[in-house]
């Protein structure tokens, strides 16, 4: 079993690419109790001392599932890490879904009849699909969870009590359906939290780059 030791790393610096020191980093200081909160709430997701029923090795499926439906590659490598030390034999099957569950969203149909208009169609997955993709690796319970994932990723308007009893009726007990649902919305939290911190960082790289080429420029017209 994995030992949690990605906690002892800042891990939304870690997939923004934030060094220790760099200007970002200082601006994420100032938000030190977010930062925590993030911090812990990796550590209570995604590495608890007692997964108990939920164990790392799904919990790190789902992740790597998360990060590959996102298209964020360094997430997708982190995760796909974590997963690989927990269990190996998943890391293949998880990224086949995702290659086949993969869209651009959200979307949906709304319930409310003055939101009907604003409904847009859009892939639809289901526990079956999600095995047939991984060749039948995952099992009933992990390509439920996957099925869940992709309805709250990129169909959250369409979420349903039917989705949850798809969820039990794959042994999925309430809590770690809570668990489950809790580690998705985080993720897609931390994701775009930290794909934002790099578009932030290449900008502000650019504007540094151009400063300087522009100066050096000028520099040259004036000898």
């Amino acid at each position: 079993m994995t030992t949690p030791t990605a906690t002892a790393a800042d891990i939304i610096d870690l997939l923004a690419g934030i060094a220790p020191g760099a200007p970002l980093a200082a601006v994420r200081d100032q938000r030190a109790q977010a930062r925590e909160n993030a911090q812990r709430s990796f550590a209570a997701l995604l590495e608890p001392a007692e997964p108990g029923t939920f164990p790392l090795a799904e919990r790190y499926a789902v992740a790597a599932f998360v990060a590959q439906l996102h298209g964020f590659g360094a997430a997708t490598a982190f995760y796909g890490d974590l997963l690989g030390d927990e269990a190996p034999e998943l890391v293949a099957p998880v990224a086949a879904a995702a290659a086949v569950a993969a869209s651009d969203g959200p979307y949906g149909e709304y319930r409310e009849p003055k939101l009907a208009a604003e409904s847009t169609p859009g892939l639809r997955w289901s526990a079956e699909a999600a095995d047939a993709a991984a060749s039948g690796a995952l099992g009933a319970r992990l390509a439920a969870a996957f099925a869940h994932t992709h309805l709250l990723v990129f169909r959250p308007r369409e979420a349903r009590a039917d989705a949850l009893r798809a969820l039990a009726d794959a042994s999925w007990s309430a809590d770690d359906i809570v668990s489950l649902s809790q580690l998705v919305a985080f993720l897609s939290f931390q994701l775009r939290l930290a794909w934002g911190l790099r578009v932030l960082a290449a900008a502000s790289d650019g504007a540094v780059a151009a400063s300087t080429a522009s100066a050096a420029s000028t520099e040259g017209a004036l000898r």
